[in-house]
């Protein structure tokens, strides 16, 4: 396809992209430059870079960036791990079978995530379930702390998250060739060489997919944080998200909230970039 063929079927997308992304993030920059409150919206004051040199100097911006950390290194291998494990086990069922199990898996992903969050959080309160085996086991009340509140706000992210990881290694594993595995049984190959050998690296690109996505969707969480936390700082459970929408809301430094979110779309892209470049190279490579 020639290049000014390729731009004029391209040019819509690129207008809608500046539109929807560049221009607002070049208004969000000037807006961090701003000393801007809820009193003085119509006429903030220029500040220079003060904003964001004070989100990179504020402690509970790092705090709430090494719990998104935390939440990350924890739950995205874990959604991985266990959604490639049941594509795995779903492959080896009949198609109704299959289907009923994929009916129930997909049940977290379909729930609106703030009613999925209460759902997941009745299972802990006085009357529900856990509590009550917790009691039953521990002879103890389960009770909410900084290292529980954590603590479900990571399983709860591998509960919701997962089905997302299971249908995309499903679907990649339906597209791998049978007579390779039938080669391979025959020159004596068990399952366990198979998955290693044959199956992981078909997959490849699709986990490196994944992974991409889950790392953005991990830097927006905020719904699981604000419902199981109820934005309590007792719990020290603070997001990146949940602790931008605290600086604009409550403490209604908008010029602040707009600086940080200008450097967690930096740092974004710092952890996407090498991703993505990767991911092309591999690409080039199988071609």
């Amino acid at each position: 396809m020639k290049r000014h063929i390729f731009f004029k079927f391209a040019a819509p997308s690129i207008f809608m992209m500046t539109a929807l992304m560049v221009i607002p993030l070049i208004m969000a920059i000037w807006l961090g430059m701003n000393y801007m409150t809820y009193a003085n919206i119509n006429a903030p004051q220029f500040v220079g870079l003060k904003n964001y040199i004070d989100v990179l100097g504020d402690p509970q911006l790092w705090r709430s960036f090494r719990f998104t950390l935390l939440y990350m290194a924890i739950a995205i291998p874990m959604q991985m791990i266990i959604g490639f494990t049941m594509a795995l086990l779903l492959d080896q069922v009949s198609k109704f079978t299959r289907g009923v199990y994929l009916s129930i898996f997909l049940l977290p992903f379909i729930i609106v995530p703030v009613v999925g969050t209460l759902m997941f959080k009745q299972l802990f309160e006085p009357s529900g379930l856990f509590n009550w085996l917790y009691r039953t086991v521990l002879d103890e009340k389960f009770r909410y702390t900084e290292t529980t509140v954590k603590t479900l706000i990571i399983l709860y992210g591998i509960w919701y998250v997962t089905p997302f990881a299971l249908v995309t290694y499903f679907a990649g594993i339906q597209t791998l060739s049978q007579d390779l595995l039938e080669a391979s049984s025959m020159d004596g190959a068990n399952r366990w060489q198979k998955i290693r050998h044959i199956i992981i690296p078909h997959v490849r690109s699709l986990t490196i997919m994944i992974l991409l996505i889950s790392l953005m969707d991990s830097y927006r969480l905020f719904d699981s944080v604000f419902v199981l936390s109820e934005m309590n700082p007792i719990y020290k459970a603070d997001t990146i998200m949940t602790y931008n929408f605290d600086v604009a809301i409550t403490v209604q430094r908008l010029g602040k909230a707009n600086a940080m979110s200008v450097l967690t779309v930096i740092g974004i892209m710092v952890i996407l970039i090498p991703n993505l470049v990767q991911s092309y190279r591999e690409q080039t490579k199988e071609r």
